[in-house]
């Protein structure tokens, strides 16, 4: 127990493990790919995974830390949301209550993974009884928008994220409502920064198709290294919660590392995240804690 599990979601967009898993691997103990038994997006429709995706695996993980979990990951009476709580409920217990459970989608990668070990392994005791001290742990996206020939466009504000658990009673994706431990962890969030076939294959299948804004792809489309300053709102869901983008001349990970040490519009104040982290504290001070049962439960 005591380990480092890390778990990503398997489905349509599994070529980008080969960038989200790297960065990671040292350091995990074991990783879970979670991957519907018959193949099937929270949405019910069906994908193929290429032979050579599989090859992949094999010739990297020289460690045998990779492991495929198979399972039923789609109920087709309960909505999108439901499907992705489920199923990250269900990695998380196949990867084990009692070790640090870092679930990761196939397009975040980890900026300085080893940093963010060392931020959760000074909670180690929080795992000895997860149950009666739940806590969660959050960094920070930046959302790229766009990838171009020579760099790519971003979200110059970084947007909170979940990363891990030691407790995982999910109620909505990845967010327990547990006390949020939050600290400078960056991880380049990749949802956009597609193909044009492949943006709009994700929001056919995504759990929040829904919702999509009905102008966001027209601005994808239109956005550039020259005219991305005046292109404002371009949120996929709520257009406002992204004001603005930035450019970087670059697409190398270690490149960018240092590109976003030194974006002023990604630094995330310490008196910030000071009082964040004491109010997450004092409010959770006296709530009583209840296990959750999923409403889906059921389905299992």
């Amino acid at each position: 127990m005591k380990k480092i599990q890390v778990g990503f979601l398997m489905s349509y967009d599994y070529e980008l493990l080969k960038k989200s898993i790297p960065p990671v691997y040292e350091m995990a103990d074991t990783i879970f790919l979670a991957l519907d038994y018959k193949k099937r997006t929270w949405s019910g429709n069906y994908f193929e995974v290429d032979d050579s995706f599989y090859r992949w695996l094999k010739e990297f993980d020289v460690k045998n830390k990779i492991v495929i979990y198979e399972d039923d990951f789609y109920v087709p009476e309960i909505t999108g949301m439901q499907n992705d709580t489920r199923e990250r409920y269900m990695l998380a217990l196949k990867m084990g209550i009692g070790n640090w459970l870092i679930q990761v989608d196939s397009d975040e990668i980890f900026i300085d993974f080893e940093k963010f070990v060392k931020r959760i392994r000074k909670y180690d005791s929080y795992l000895i009884n997860p149950s009666k001290h739940p806590i969660q742990f959050a960094g920070f996206h930046i959302n790229v928008y766009k990838y171009l020939e020579d760099g790519l466009l971003y979200v110059n504000k970084p947007t909170k994220l979940l990363l891990a658990t030691n407790y995982p009673n999910y109620k909505y994706a990845k967010n327990t409502k547990e006390r949020i431990i939050y600290d400078e962890d960056f991880i380049l969030h990749e949802g956009l920064a597609r193909t044009e076939e492949e943006l709009v294959l994700k929001l056919k299948n995504w759990s929040h198709k829904e919702d999509v804004n009905p102008n966001f792809l027209e601005k994808w489309k239109r956005a550039n290294k020259d005219n991305y300053h005046e292109i404002k709102d371009v949120f996929y869901l709520n257009p406002e919660i992204w004001k603005e983008l930035g450019y970087f001349p670059t697409k190398s990970l270690s490149e960018l590392k240092k590109l976003v040490q030194e974006d002023a519009n990604l630094k995330i104040p310490r008196v910030k995240l000071f009082f964040r982290n004491f109010g997450q504290w004092f409010k959770h001070l006296q709530i009583k804690k209840i296990n959750y049962h999923p409403k889906f439960e059921k389905y299992f």
